[in-house]
């Protein structure tokens, strides 16, 4: 390219000059006395300088972004320095098509009659020679600029136009100085001459300046606004002889996962292992790992970093042949390749690797059998397959392993660490197993064995929703009788059965709604004993009971107080006997089979006997599969009454309740809410925003287990259709966020209990989660921050998915789309066309593409952006949109 010498010698020439700035400190820069304006100011104080006025401030943006790129170009590898010189370049080719610009607005000004025009040119003098935010560094920024104006003014011979030339002049002569003589230090105006208004010479140091510039600028910023987002190094933690399991003690299982690695699901399949502390063990295929040429040299490529980070994770790994062929038709130097060449690749790898084989597909013969004994390995087969390499749908993997599992009663599980589905299906698996008191066998060395639980784990370790069925009884009455009405509890409970059947995947057939009328006491009494209690529900189902309304309270002739919730048909007189007592609801919650059961009141009242909270440690985790839990979180005590004024038609309660439930109840980041971290999100919030004490607790019968929801992951990809949060909204999140600031993040959580008592509340520490898992937790942070019209942080979620695997093609788009609504069309388009190199037929990021086009002017890119969205989606909810966009085109 023919510019770029120009930008090399350019950049060099200047960093030299700042280099060598003076010794003083920021303080020397401060103000005279009298303090010329800002830009800002300034453009308000004369309106027909702004546009120059905002034109030269992109000029400066640009010239900065070159400094922070480059400054530290010397501690930078080899690969940013190629990323930092590749932006620089466009920054300053950039910046050259700004100055062309900015000439043409001075000819546009300089060619009107305006008698104005020359004190609009004055304006924009007094900015760039004596604003107050202005470094000197900065002002070199200007000096093409000037003499661009220099040039164009000296053809008036106007005495005003004559008065500037010479203005000009002086300035051009004190940027020369400045270069020059940047680090001497000055404190007289410049200048022999009297000139008042000429640039004032001020000494900083380098450092300050570039101090000054990190505040407002990143290299990383920088990069992503030009579509350049630097992935994290990778770290992908994974680990993998005849033997079929079925000599393994009863209730005894090995897991076991071939044809990886997978630079993916291999990760997740870990992570998931690790939450259960439960071993595994690994058969890969050697080319995955690399190469052994004829003269027996091993090249290992990139992904023997996953097969090297599951060994010193302890994990077994195995031989799965070099090319994934059948071996019973293999035999002589083909045969010994396939076993010999992986068993090297992996000893390379590793000389821990397992002395284990894995024929594929099962297909051995004599030959093969022969080769292993020679070469001390030893064939490892299966008696149980989950069928995952064929079967799509991870819920029938799941029902395939358990019916094998418990007609074998022991064995070695096949699985595939290069599905997805796999990834989907084995935590409901384990969750089952664990239940039914299943243990789990990893290879010693020998042979496989039960470990002894891992050095800072004990018995309670692993929170999962391997729940079997979803039921939920939800109520809600505003139209009472003879009570006082409420406004917005109908409205709670439909939001909160909708919450449940779509976010949740609740069948809504096994969802019962009862609203207003609906309401009865019989009714609500008819819904748990018909359908729930005794044997209707399974010992793997969980239960959630969702009531908005009135609440009361009656203190008992021994003192106690006793709680009740009101049906729509009570009567105050008569509501000792006509309403629902605490007594019948922990009835109830006894009498059902189902594992997991939870209470949601959005009513006020006092008097439950709660025991304390569930386990509150890091290794709480494994035993949720077996213990029950029957947990409860009220809105508040007998005293208060509940808030019914909270955003979009909901009581604050509610409210903060669906918040928690749409993410932001996942206070450790493992994807999944508990009871009680639903109750540390919810209660402490709810008191900082109305006066209501939330209350929660276990009630008797509990063993300590955790009711848990999984957060599902979010598909959305951002567009003009994407819904947000209403301001009143976004005013009560923005409350709530700040208190949850304001609290020790690491300290436990004090909540009321219903006998007006305090708990406190410790959420676990996460487990290990995969990159996969981190960046699309990340991504929907962003999604939430979105909604909440907090541009710049969820920028930033976005960025970090895209570090985590920077092939995430939803966070790309949802990161050019925040661009978009923030009005950077160009960096949008440039997030935009990196997400269509992702996933060309995604048609939405085409829409969104024809958007931005069309904002920055390119009308050819806009067209065809447009046209490709129809194309793949002629009747998309956008088709009339982009109709309409290219008929103005």
């Amino acid at each position: 390219m023919p510019r770029e010498p120009s930008f090399r010698l350019f950049l060099p020439s200047l960093l030299l000059t700042l280099l060598v700035a003076g010794c003083g400190d920021k303080d020397a820069q401060a103000p005279a006395a009298v303090t010329q304006p800002s830009a800002q100011a300034a453009a308000a104080a004369d309106p027909a300088a702004a546009p120059l006025l905002g034109a030269l401030q992109k000029q400066l943006d640009g010239y900065r972004r070159i400094i922070v790129l480059l400054a530290d170009e010397e501690q930078q590898s080899a690969a940013d320095r190629t990323t930092s010189t590749r932006i620089g370049q466009q920054l300053f080719h950039d910046g050259l098509e700004q100055r062309g610009a900015i000439a043409t607005q001075f000819d546009t000004l300089l060619r009107g009659t305006s008698p104005q025009r020359f004190a609009t040119l004055g304006t924009v003098l007094d900015y760039i020679e004596s604003a107050p935010e202005l470094f000197d560094a900065d002002r070199l920024a200007f000096r093409e600029v000037l003499r661009d104006l220099h040039e164009r003014i000296g053809a008036d011979s106007s005495l005003p136009a004559v008065k500037l030339h010479q203005r000009i002049g002086e300035d051009l002569e004190a940027l020369d100085e400045i270069e020059r003589n940047y680090n001497q230090e000055l404190t007289r105006i410049f200048s022999r001459f009297e000139r008042t208004r000429a640039i004032e010479l001020k000494r900083e140091k380098w450092d300050d300046y570039i101090a000054h510039l990190h505040k407002d600028y990143s290299r990383e910023a920088i990069l992503r606004d030009y579509g350049v987002i630097e992935p994290y190094p990778m770290s992908m933690k994974d680990s993998d002889r005849e033997i079929f399991g079925r000599d393994l003690p009863p209730k005894t299982v090995v897991l076991t996962f071939d044809d990886g690695p997978h630079k993916a699901y291999t990760d997740e399949v870990v992570a998931i292992l690790k939450r259960y502390d439960v071993p595994g063990v690994f058969f890969e295929v050697g080319r995955n790992l690399g190469k052994v040429d004829t003269d027996g040299k091993v090249s290992l490529g990139p992904m023997a970093k996953i097969s090297r980070n599951l060994m010193e994770e302890g994990y077994a790994v195995g031989n799965h042949s070099l090319t994934h062929a059948q071996l019973s038709r293999t035999t002589g130097d083909a045969l010994r390749q396939q076993v010999l060449d992986t068993d090297t690749l992996l000893k390379d790898v590793d000389s821990k690797r397992a002395p284990l084989f894995r024929f594929p597909y099962g297909a051995r013969n004599a030959e093969g059998l022969q080769l292993l004994n020679e070469a001390g390995l030893k064939s490892i087969m299966w008696n149980i397959d989950s069928m995952d390499w064929a079967d799509p749908v991870p819920e029938s993997i799941v029902q395939r392993v358990l019916d094998q599992v418990n007609k074998e009663q022991r064995g070695i599980i096949l699985f595939h660490d290069i599905h997805d589905r796999a990834v989907k299906a084995l935590p409901q698996i384990l969750d089952r197993l664990i239940a039914d008191g299943y243990q789990f066998a990893g290879w010693n060395g020998r042979d496989f064995s039960v470990a002894r639980p891992r050095k800072g784990s004990d018995r309670d370790a692993t929170v999962t929703t391997g729940y079997e069925k979803s039921w939920a009884i939800v109520v809600g009455i505003d139209n009472y009788a003879k009570w006082p009405k409420l406004e917005y509890a109908s409205h709670d409970a439909q939001a909160v059965a909708d919450t449940l059947t779509g976010q949740f995947g609740f069948p809504s057939s096994q969802v019962i709604v009862l609203k207003n009328e609906q309401a009865t006491r019989n009714n609500i009494l008819a819904a748990f004993h018909d359908r729930l209690a005794d044997d209707r529900t399974g010992k793997n189902d969980r239960v959630f009971v969702f009531f908005a309304g009135h609440g009361a309270t009656r203190q008992l002739a021994s003192g106690r107080d006793l709680g009740y919730i009101i049906p729509v048909d009570s009567d105050p007189k008569e509501f000792a006997t006509d309403a629902i007592a605490m007594t019948d609801i922990q009835n109830i919650a006894e009498s059902m089979q189902a594992k997991h059961v939870m209470f949601v009141m959005d009513a006020c009242y006092s008097g439950l006997g709660l025991t304390r909270g569930g386990p509150s440690s890091s290794s709480f985790l494994r035993e949720n599969a077996r213990r029950s839990a029957r947990q409860m979180l009220t809105a508040g005590g007998a005293d208060q009454q509940v808030a019914d004024a909270g955003p979009n038609g909901h009581s604050v309660f509610t409210w903060v309740l669906l918040q928690a439930l749409a993410g932001k109840g996942d206070l450790n980041g493992d994807g999944l809410i508990t009871g009680t971290e639903l109750a540390a999100y919810v209660a402490p919030a709810v008191s900082a925003v109305s006066q209501q004490t939330p209350a929660f607790g276990s009630l008797p019968g509990s063993q300590g287990g955790e009711f848990v929801f999984q957060v599902p992951d979010s598909q959305e990809y951002l567009n003009a259709d994407t819904r947000q949060l209403t301001a009143d909204a976004i005013a009560l999140n923005n409350k709530v966020d700040a208190a949850q600031d304001a609290k020790n993040n690491e300290a436990p959580v004090t909540v009321a209990d219903l006998q007006g008592g305090k708990a406190k509340l410790v959420v676990p520490t996460a487990g290990p989660a995969s990159d996969r898992q981190r960046s699309q937790q990340a991504n929907d942070r962003g999604l939430q921050l979105y909604r909440e019209k907090r541009y710049d942080e969820a920028a930033v979620q976005f960025a970090e998915a895209l570090k985590l695997r920077p092939d995430f093609a939803q966070a790309a788009n949802n990161l050019g789309f925040v661009y978009y609504r923030q009005q950077r069309y160009a960096e949008a388009a440039r997030w935009l066309e990196n997400t269509l190199k992702i996933d060309p037929s995604r048609a939405v990021a085409h829409l969104n593409l024809g958007d931005a086009y069309f904002h920055v002017g390119d009308k050819a890119k806009a067209k065809q952006a447009y046209t490709t969205y129809l194309a793949l989606q002629p009747q998309g909810s956008g088709a009339a949109q982009a109709r309409a966009q290219l008929e103005k085109l």
